[in-house]
């Protein structure tokens, strides 16, 4: 997800990219194509960003971006986060377009040791990997389940690794149909701030939502396709500030 700085606001939302520009010029983005729909707690937004031009204007690679909204997410209660939660695994399953056979491969990006930045390591705390199984289990034992492995590869401060140099190895020698990355992002508005979820079909750079953009995570660069998730747990003190 490329960073986009725009006055004094910074994003990682194609949403607030698009918010932005539409704003200032009052005029439809050419290039960029958007779509909403709703459910009783969730607002869905598609960005669909077709060529060069709207990849220019809104700071973002060509591709789709899916902003899923859900105000009441922070007031807690089960079932507007099952609601939510069902609508990414929609969303999810119709931009990936996998077969049942298919792997994926999830890597949570982020520093574990930074709280707004540990998304990305506690989803591959809490989930269940099952690539072991199909490799040592007989089909009886998988009980349905897809192919799935999990790596938190930590950050360049902690690794001295680059994060993609560390991905694209596992990625040549597992060879995933789908890597799926996830990680906090940045925002503009501070209401958006863990009550929104970002699904991209375009890759990630991690980073970038800070001004610290490192290699990124693309078909590209790892030679299969790339689903970011990200969910925004900071803002700029510039919009807060702007804010207030």
């Amino acid at each position: 997800m490329s960073f986009i700085y725009t006055g004094s606001i910074r994003t990682d939302l194609a949403l607030e990219a698009h918010e932005a520009i539409h704003a200032k010029d009052r005029l439809a983005v050419s290039g960029v194509d958007t779509l909403t729909r709703s459910t009783p707690n969730t607002h869905i937004t598609k960005v669909h960003i077709s060529n060069d031009q709207g990849a220019r204007r809104l700071g973002k690679p060509v591709g789709t971006y899916i902003t899923i909204e859900a105000p009441k997410l922070r007031l807690g209660g089960h079932s507007i986060a099952d609601e939510v939660g069902q609508v990414l695994a929609e969303e999810l399953l119709e931009l990936a377009n996998l077969s049942n056979e298919a792997t994926i491969l999830v890597v949570g990006l982020g520093n574990w040791n930074a709280t707004p930045d540990a998304l990305g390591p506690r989803v591959v705390d809490s989930l269940m990997v099952t690539r072991h199984l199909f490799e040592y289990a007989p089909p009886e034992l998988r009980g349905g389940l897809r192919s799935v492995a999990a790596l938190a590869p930590g950050v360049l401060g902690l690794t001295g690794v680059e994060t993609e140099e560390i991905v694209r190895g596992v990625v040549q020698h597992i060879r995933p149909d789908l890597v799926i990355a996830v990680d906090a992002l940045a925002a503009r508005n501070l209401q958006r701030v863990s009550t929104t979820v970002q699904l991209a079909d375009s890759g990630i750079h991690p980073g970038s939502g800070v001004g610290n953009k490192r290699l990124g995570l693309t078909e590209a660069s790892l030679g299969t396709r790339v689903i970011a998730i990200g969910v925004p747990t900071v803002v700029h003190a510039s919009t807060l500030a702007a804010d207030a």
